[in-house]
């Protein structure tokens, strides 16, 4: 398989993860109740069963729900350069960058690793955009 599809597939593997690492303490926390109902304000205490999280699991969510964001454009740079022919050693790289950033951002998250979270935020950030450029350079 192309290098690209294969650490895109890895990626997506990643977020199923994030769901199964944010989902369990999240059911333990608020019950299966809250978390397979229709969530509906009314029926959850302040409305929101997510403000009723731990700390931990909260950012758990919160990063699970930052990687959908950031999976988006990754995919999109992914396709952009295998698509357009346009791979290489530098967008290969790049790659196992974000990859590798997505993964440890996940601790870095979840113990509240400032500011290094916000740093492994931006290296995968910046990793699709050189993507996106040496594609169209």
């Amino acid at each position: 398989m192309e290098p690209h599809l294969t650490i895109l597939a890895l990626a997506a593997l990643l977020q199923v993860g994030q769901i199964a690492l944010m989902a369990v303490p999240a059911n333990l926390e608020l019950g299966t109740k809250a978390t397979t109902g229709p969530r509906d304000p009314q029926d959850v205490p302040q409305g929101n069963p997510y403000l009723l999280l731990s700390r931990r699991t909260g950012r758990l969510h919160r990063a699970m729900n930052n990687h959908f964001e950031a999976l988006l454009l990754f995919t999109i740079a992914t396709l952009v350069v295998v698509l357009g022919e346009a791979a290489n050693a530098l967008t290969v790289t790049m790659g196992w960058l974000y990859l590798a950033a997505r993964v440890l951002y996940i601790p870095a998250y979840a113990f509240g690793w400032a500011p290094w979270r916000s740093y492994l935020w931006a290296l995968g950030l910046l990793a699709t955009v050189i993507m996106l450029m040496a594609a169209l350079f």
